[in-house]
């Protein structure tokens, strides 16, 4: 094996790694249909580009399964039911089925009251915002999605030890004749799994990235994985950087933000309280949010989708700065690579491939990447 499996990693039809996630998740004991949905918004986001997002944090749930903190039998309980809003109790299990189930309530809600809001709690992590932002879209609502996190990552502005995760906001807009607008962003520079796919990939971090508690940056991904698990010093820049010069402080606001709507407001837990009390079975316990907007609630739906097909061909036809790179709208990369990695296969490297069959051998499922 060469570098060139890594460079250039061999490609798997997205049907080959979705019925290997599936397998998996039901060894583990999930029932059939919440693992068809977990492997779906998986393989979705590898679909899309976002690799650290998908196939890839089967490692995460496997180590969170083994030490007794993931309900993989999860049962999910409505605690409130309102006309515009709700509460689920996602009993510990994996955030993927529950996050379906709380867009689609949310966009039922939109379509009799124009506005549906419902809050997850008692979850564990739910794959790529965007995707279920995206649900609401695709069907002609404004969705609006973010989650409390997991890790302990982000320095805040002004600060050397990490209190923050990762705390992400997705919004996802129907565009008429076009694909949905789709935003979805980390409030940290990167996100904690990007800097995982770089260590697979063997790369250098970039510049800007991770800072070292005193400043610094930290390029090699082995370090800055070693400083997250610390989690004592150091750690993800917010978006915007490590000061306030290019507006690091907005990326913190953001990412506190993200925490009231998905965490304070559902009451999920706090990361960097929860882990000062916890023990190895202790759940994740993160809170979601989903919001649907029925964009017809302000005016008829030819004229929004009329002025949103305005303001994308607008976009697009601004000369780019590099002839070979034109002018995007959000959601359109992801697009881009949707329609290769469908025709062509989503790239998987021999790293990522040993990680995911080592996993099916302590599952004792088939493992089914070989080349």
């Amino acid at each position: 094996m060469s570098d060139e499996d890594l460079l250039n990693p061999p490609r798997f039809e997205a049907q080959l790694l979705k019925k290997q996630i599936i397998s998996i998740l039901t060894a583990w004991g999930m029932a059939l249909e919440e693992a068809d949905i977990a492997s779906t918004v998986m393989i979705e986001t590898d679909l899309r580009g976002v690799d650290s997002h998908g196939i890839n944090m089967l490692r995460q749930y496997e180590e969170t399964f083994k030490r007794g903190a993931l309900n993989i039998k999860a049962q999910t309980k409505i605690i409130r039911d309102r006309s515009t809003t709700a509460l689920l109790d996602a009993d510990r299990g994996l955030g993927h089925p529950v996050s379906v189930q709380a867009m689609e309530m949310a966009i039922k809600k939109a379509e009799s009251y124009d506005v549906g809001i419902v809050c997850v709690r008692n979850s564990h992590h739910f794959g790529a915002a965007g995707y279920y932002a995206e649900i609401a879209a695709r069907q002609g609502f404004i969705g609006i999605v973010t989650t409390s996190t997991r890790g302990i990552s982000m320095v805040p502005t002004r600060g050397t030890q990490p209190v923050l995760g990762t705390n992400p906001f997705a919004f996802a807009a129907p565009a008429g004749k076009y694909d949905p607008l789709v935003l979805d962003f980390a409030t940290t520079v990167a996100a904690v799994n990007k800097v995982k796919v770089r260590k697979l990939r063997e790369l250098q971090l970039p510049d800007g990235w991770v800072n070292d508690g005193d400043g610094r940056t930290i390029f090699d991904p082995n370090e800055a994985i070693r400083i997250f698990e610390n989690k004592s010093f150091g750690g993800l820049n917010p978006v915007g950087g490590i000061g306030e010069t290019l507006g690091g402080h907005k990326g913190y606001g953001l990412a506190i933000f993200s925490h009231i709507l998905s965490g304070a407001m559902p009451g999920a837990s706090f990361s960097p309280v929860r882990v000062k009390n916890s023990n190895a079975d202790t759940p994740d316990d993160l809170g979601h949010y989903f919001q649907a907007i029925n964009p017809e609630s302000f005016r008829t739906k030819e004229e929004y989708e009329n002025d949103i097909e305005v303001v994308i061909e607008t976009l697009r036809s601004v000369r780019p700065s590099d002839p070979d790179k034109p002018v995007l709208v959000p959601g359109e990369p992801e697009q881009i690579s949707r329609k290769d990695r469908q025709k062509n296969g989503i790239p998987v490297n021999r790293n990522l491939r040993n990680l995911i069959k080592e996993i099916t051998q302590n599952a004792g499922v088939e493992y089914l990447l070989n080349q």
